[in-house]
């Protein structure tokens, strides 16, 4: 197998950056999601369980701090790390009050050995003064904010009832770049009716809008989901091994190599996941993604097309269509 990466890590950027290793601890902090609390909608999104999606494993019986604790041990034994990230991991991370983000956010940082924060949430969750907030908490510590995007095409969020639309997207993206933010976008490659072109046309948008940061996941699906549902009826089909992992190679080979890689599948849990079987064996799918790479004697930003892109305004936007 290679012994090097053919595309920029975000593990590499946090050795530079750091010194040392350094890894992430997922925390959950008791958020909910406005899709789910009724506020946009009561059943979330067509993917994503009762526990918001992918939070397995998390202690949510344990105070933050003490999450941030019984992770470390873990990361300290399973990957010698040294210093670590709160990652604020499960269901939306800003939808809250300001004055209770600082509560929760400084409790994580006070921990030792705790050197950022990495904060998911959606996109319709980020007013003004959180953003405001935010870029405060950035002039202190190492932050990564994630979006989920998921897809650019809206007649794929509408059929994934995400509640919000592309341009949502697009505006939460711009407003936190205009504060300094480092903004790391996830993409869902395999969602239901999305073709090769409208998954790939997805790492151009990523290159137009500046984005500093990828998680690319593959579509699990989960007992207790409405994706399950739709499964059983034979309606949502699922990528193959080897099909995900060309389509992985072609997605880097057309994306910025400035954009830092933070993840290229994603964790389905043993005891829920019901497809596919084979994402239980991540590092098979890595390695075969890495082999893939070096066979074909390229690597992330080797398809120039991302060079001819320009950075993306409101106005300029309009999800793609096929």
């Amino acid at each position: 197998m290679p012994q090097f990466k053919c595309y920029t890590t975000l593990s590499g950027e946090l050795k530079q950056h750091f010194g040392c290793k350094v890894q992430r601890i997922s925390v959950d902090a008791g958020f909910t999601c406005p899709n789910r609390d009724g506020s946009l909608d009561s059943g979330g999104c067509i993917f994503c369980g009762g526990h918001g999606s992918g939070s397995f494993g998390i202690r949510r019986d344990l105070a933050i701090a003490a999450q941030i604790e019984d992770g470390k041990e873990v990361m300290r034994r399973k990957y010698r790390a040294v210093k670590f990230l709160a990652y604020f991991q499960a269901y939306s991370n800003t939808y809250a009050p300001v004055d209770q983000l600082r509560k929760l956010f400084a409790e994580a940082l006070s921990v030792p050995d705790v050197v950022g924060l990495i904060i998911a949430t959606r996109p319709d969750c980020l007013p003004d003064e959180v953003l405001d907030y935010l870029q405060e908490l950035n002039s202190q510590t190492y932050l990564w904010l994630e979006l989920g995007i998921q897809s650019i095409h809206d007649s794929t969020l509408a059929l994934i009832n995400r509640r919000h639309d592309y341009r949502c997207s697009v505006d939460a993206v711009q407003r936190a770049k205009s504060r300094g933010l480092r903004v790391c976008a996830h993409i869902i490659l395999g969602l239901p009716g999305e073709s090769r072109e409208h998954m790939l046309a997805m790492a151009g948008e990523l290159n137009r809008l500046g984005i500093d940061g990828v998680k690319l996941h593959l579509l699990h699906v989960m007992k207790g989901t409405l994706l399950a549902d739709m499964y059983d009826r034979g309606e949502v089909m699922v990528l193959g091994r080897d099909e995900y992992a060309g389509l992985v190679c072609d997605f880097l080979e057309l994306l910025d190599p400035r954009i830092l890689i933070h993840r290229l599948t994603g964790d389905g849990g043993h005891d829920r996941l019901i497809a596919p079987l084979w994402s239980l064996k991540k590092f098979e799918i890595l390695n075969l993604i890495d082999a893939e790479m070096v066979r074909r004697g390229t690597r992330q930003g080797s398809n120039r097309a991302w060079a001819f892109t320009e950075a993306a305004t409101t106005s300029e936007i309009d999800p793609l269509s096929f």
